[in-house]
């Protein structure tokens, strides 16, 4: 039903008391040489981000680090909201375009200010919309209209909140408990083609201010002023989003300018990005149907409309990771260079000032858009345009990464060696290693871990030139509070003879007793147990943990190769089956998901002959 007024039941009267103390489920975990996985979000926004304040955030960085830390905040819509687990680690990164000056303005326009849950609930027109929003976003680029967009007191409103952004990381920082890193996002969109980076810098040594796309919307410009920051001690990485609406252009065969790619911007790009964000809100990027039609699980969460004015299509190619991990190895057997060796990541992209990552606790992307369930599903008022993105979008993602303890130093470290992973939202502890000497036997060792580490590489790593079949081990555990898991696979991609680069997807291990000895067909479906009337499912199909150990029964050693690992779990309802389960009506499809868990690859070089 679009645009009729029924009651939203997410804006029910409800306790919206805040609370003030970390609940006890924060880990505080000292130094170890063991490494363990922490859990986290590099991509939140505040009002202090121009798309988040005009479309209803009024939160700011202390609220979204309380919120990773388990504490309830208050949603622009007036609800609480809360995650059912805090965060290890967080950053929250807005928008460097025009930081911090949406907001001054509305606090010297108070009419712009309407009490949001009031205009929910009576269906009154709104004052803003989404293609207002889309406008905006398009004067961003427009050097002649960009003083007409905001303030004309921008630099000073910029320095304002980036001194609170700062001082948020500051005071939020318990190393061992829970780590904050300051950070912002740069928002180029030439043509309405998405190339975003959030750049996380090491500590708190920062510039006075963000460089942001209206210095420059290149990233190689991006890649040299960071360049530059490091010569006068600081530290950062930039982490690319969104390759999917990209139009080709993130991981594109050509530099922004058209120009061939050459071992210069190789260097410039792995120096500056080691890491790539594959789930988020607004879809995954990891592979798309067209890219990988034999993958059975490539169409998952797909969202690929370009997210300006124009809503055109993206084109697939250049924008997936996998595709990208693919070009990097054509790139090295062709030219020697490869720009293309990054790890994956996931973050949410909230502009909630939270993670919005739980199916069955989501609470949308930006709030006069689908701030309510009622707006997700089209039964309550909708804004121009936005209920289909809407519905698109997903609950996801988080970022896993294993380190030795929960600080700044020891995460980021763990980011650079791209000894991390992505997940679709849910906590899926995922392990894997890659050698030429392991044997059977490690997969009942109690001291696999160890001895996987010893002679071997995580994930991320290289495995180094020698004689005999790569192996792999594989482990996977369930996430204690969610479903169970279907398979384990491997992913791999490889250049052959004639240059051009192939993939296959390997399933590994299988719940149910459906691997076969030897040579495996393709796995059977699991089954689904979802009710989608009710939004529940039950566990009893699947298996909590999976384990492998995998030779590649096509290995050649003259062909340069990656290896990543994909855990999928067993079907569970989507957050628009909840929603659809809250109003009582159809659920959109699809209503069941199978959530996952990608991990950073792990390289093996081509062995070149002697002489």
């Amino acid at each position: 039903m679009t645009g009729c007024n029924r009651q939203d039941p997410s804006l029910a009267p409800v306790d919206a008391t805040i609370v003030t103390e970390p609940p006890p489920a924060l880990r505080d975990l000292g130094r170890s040489d063991e490494r363990h996985v922490f859990w986290g979000d590099l991509h939140i926004h505040t009002s202090y981000s121009f798309d988040a304040y005009t479309l209803g955030v009024r939160a700011l960085p202390d609220d979204a680090y309380a919120f990773a830390k388990g504490e309830t905040i208050q949603h622009a819509l007036g609800y609480p909201i809360r995650s059912s687990r805090p965060l290890d680690f967080a950053a929250v990164t807005d928008h460097a375009e025009f930081l911090g000056s949406a907001r001054l303005n509305g606090t010297a326009n108070p009419e712009e200010n309407s009490d949001l849950p009031a205009v929910m609930n009576t269906g009154s027109p709104l004052r803003i919309t989404w293609n207002y929003l889309l406008t905006t976003m398009t004067k961003m680029r427009n050097t002649e209209v960009r003083t007409e967009t905001f303030s004309s007191d921008d630099d000073s409103a910029a320095r304002s909140a980036w001194e609170d952004t700062v001082g948020a990381a500051r005071r939020h920082n318990q190393p061992g408990r829970f780590t904050t890193f300051v950070a912002y996002e740069w928002t180029s969109m030439p043509d309405d083609e998405n190339l975003h980076r959030n750049i996380i810098y090491r500590n708190e040594e920062v510039p006075d201010l963000p460089f942001s796309s209206l210095d420059s919307d290149n990233p190689e410009d991006l890649w040299r002023a960071l360049d530059l920051q490091r010569r006068v001690g600081m530290e950062m990485i930039s982490i690319p989003h969104n390759g999917n609406v990209s139009n080709g252009r993130m991981y594109d065969e050509v530099g922004f300018d058209g120009t061939k790619l050459d071992p210069a911007y190789a260097a410039l790009r792995m120096r500056n990005e080691p890491l790539s964000e594959v789930f988020q809100v607004k879809g995954a990027s990891e592979t798309h149907p067209a890219i990988s039609p034999e993958d059975e699980f490539a169409n998952f969460e797909i969202f690929d409309q370009l997210l300006g004015a124009s809503l055109r299509q993206s084109e697939p190619r250049g924008s997936y990771v996998r595709d990208a991990l693919r070009r990097g190895l054509e790139m090295s057997a062709a030219h020697g260079f490869n720009p293309y060796q990054f790890g994956f990541i996931g973050s949410s992209d909230s502009h909630n000032a939270s993670s919005s990552v739980e199916e069955d606790n989501y609470h949308g992307k930006l709030p006069m858009i689908d701030g309510t369930s009622g707006l997700r599903i089209g039964e309550t008022l909708l804004l121009p345009s936005a209920q289909n993105r809407a519905l698109r979008w997903g609950a996801a993602g988080l970022a896993g990464v294993w380190a030795t303890e929960n600080t700044r130093d020891a995460l980021y470290e763990a980011m650079l060696r791209k000894e991390t992973y992505a997940t679709s939202g849910p906590r899926i502890t995922v392990r894997f290693f890659g050698s030429r000497q392991y044997t059977p036997e490690l997969l009942e060792d109690p001291a696999r871990i160890r001895k996987a580490y010893a002679d071997g590489v995580p994930m991320g790593g290289m495995i180094e030139n020698g004689s005999g079949s790569p192996r792999f081990l594989v482990t996977a555990l369930k996430d204690p509070e969610g479903a169970n898991l279907d398979r384990i696979q491997i992913i791999k991609g490889w250049v052959d003879a004639t240059g051009k680069s192939r993939e296959a997807i390997f399933d590994v291990a299988g719940s149910g007793g459906r691997m076969q000895a030897g040579d495996a067909p393709p796995l059977a479906p699991v089954g689904n147990t979802v009710n989608v009337e009710t939004a529940t499912y039950e566990n009893t199909i699947g298996t909590p943990s999976l384990q492998a150990l995998w030779v590649d029964p096509i290995y050649r050693p003259d062909e340069e190769a990656f290896y990543y690992a994909r855990v999928i779990e067993i079907p569970t309802p989507r957050w628009s089956t909840y929603d659809a389960a809250a109003w009582n009506v159809e659920a959109p499809q699809p209503s069941s998901i199978q959530e996952r868990a990608i991990t950073s690859a792990i390289w093996v070089p081509a062995l070149k002959e002697e002489g």
